[in-house]
């Protein structure tokens, strides 16, 4: 599944700390705006406890984690759309992800100066909004001056393209996202080739000091006020404390500090694993004595799908599915019992996989 979730944000807000934590690769991070040049690109172990509640039923050589990609962009500002610190390239690369991690600086830091002066995170949110909008809105025009042209011509669907096109740019005209505007399934053709930069799906994360891991503080009240009713997923994450964790070797060492910190689990595994279920992406599982893994399908792939994504031959020479249910699996303890107990399933081209099953591939090239 070669999916990316963009973090994105204004200019020292914390996102590459907040990189470090989760990614294998790691970003410079430093007090001076716009002093990225480019994007950091790190593949993310999806924490998933289920690993290791099989291993308990099923001795394993080795537990290998599904994983997904997670691009650290550079800081935006205003004026990123015109080009505004390096704001053009970031704004591309952004274009290339499925979904975005934004986050917002909820915290006070003397010697971090904000860029526009002052903490103000709903301002933030606004800011780099706009920019987005702002270059949304001229993808739109630009293919509405193309599809316009079409529609002279006589070109029926040109003409309802246009009519798509124009609700789009009045939303954006009122400093409006993409995500937000309410369209038909079959007028989203109009607009899937522009990948618009604010229809994608995004969370939000607010990044505070040590004290706030827990309960957040007035900025994250500010911020649970604004996006009120907007559906919006909000997560509070101590990005500095968190890297600090990250550096410990030592499992027990980690535990014991997120104990100190009043965290049962480090906040940025919570972050990984809600930005695998934005990407619309579940696991499924193979489970043997040289290994255990988890693997990544998109929600509604059928079996012959997921067969594919272990190895093309196969999805080529499928023949069936066996499958068992994760709960039913750890509660009876066994394949051999979920046997007895009519929790072992075969299942044909036409089985959608669901989120944990247990699965193994008869095929036949």
């Amino acid at each position: 599944m070669a999916l990316q979730c963009g973090i994105i944000g204004i200019t020292n807000v914390g996102k590459t700390t907040i990189f470090n934590c989760i990614s294998n690769t790691k970003g410079e991070t430093n007090a001076f705006a716009f002093s990225a040049t480019k994007s950091n690109i790190g593949v993310v172990q999806v924490p998933d406890p289920r690993l290791y509640e099989l291993e308990k039923h099923q001795v394993t050589d080795k537990i290998i984690h599904t994983t997904v990609e997670i691009v650290d962009i550079p800081g935006l500002a205003k004026g990123s759309n015109k080009g505004e610190g390096v704001g053009n390239k970031f704004l591309g690369d952004i274009r290339n992800t499925d979904a975005l991690i934004h986050v917002l600086r909820c915290f006070d830091n003397d010697s971090l100066p904000h860029i526009d002066g002052s903490i103000d995170p709903v301002r933030d949110m606004e800011t780099v909004d706009l920019e987005l909008q702002v270059k949304d809105l001229e993808s739109v025009e630009k293919k509405l001056q193309r599809l316009e042209r079409a529609a002279k011509t006589g070109d029926k669907d040109a003409k309802h393209g246009v009519e798509v096109l124009n609700r789009f740019k009045d939303h954006f005209e009122g400093f409006n996202n993409a995500r937000t505007l309410e369209i038909k399934d079959e007028d989203k053709k109009h607009v899937d080739d522009l990948f618009l930069l604010t229809r994608k799906p995004v969370m939000y994360v607010c990044n505070v000091d040590e004290k706030s891991a827990v309960s957040g503080n007035n900025y994250v009240e500010r911020v649970k006020e604004f996006l009120k009713g907007k559906n919006a997923e909000i997560l509070i994450i101590a990005g500095e404390t968190e890297a600090e964790i990250a550096e410990l070797e030592n499992r027990e060492d980690r535990l014991a500090f997120l104990k100190d910190v009043g965290l049962s689990e480090p906040g940025v595994d919570k972050l990984v694993r809600a930005a695998y279920k934005m990407l619309n992406l579940q696991t499924f599982f193979t489970v043997g004595p040289k290994e255990i893994r988890a693997w990544t399908i998109k929600k509604g792939m059928t079996a012959p799908l997921a067969a594919g994504v272990i190895h093309s031959d196969l999805e080529r020479g499928f023949i069936r599915a066996e499958v068992m249910r994760y709960n039913d699996f750890i509660t009876l303890g066994s394949e051999h019992f979920c046997k007895e107990a009519g929790k072992f399933y075969i299942e044909g081209k036409n089985y959608v996989v669901q989120d944990g099953d247990i699965l193994h591939i008869r095929f036949n090239v």
